[in-house]
């Protein structure tokens, strides 16, 4: 099976390998399997969205 490693998916994603095992474990990676200890991921995989909330800045009108 043709597929990245979680360092070789890190790096293309500019996060760190224990992020991509966390990824893959909560199945936010579609197609990924695992295989013993290892994760493999697909070739095409996209990163997923980064799920954490974002502050939105405040207008003028709305600051106390």
């Amino acid at each position: 099976m043709n597929g990245l490693t979680t360092k070789d998916a890190a790096d293309q994603w500019g996060i760190t390998p224990r992020q991509v095992q966390l990824l893959c474990a909560q199945g936010r990676i579609p197609g990924a399997v695992r295989f013993g200890h290892a994760w493999v991921i697909p070739v095409d995989a996209k990163k997923p969205e980064d799920q954490r909330s974002k502050r939105k800045n405040m207008s003028e009108d709305e600051q106390p």
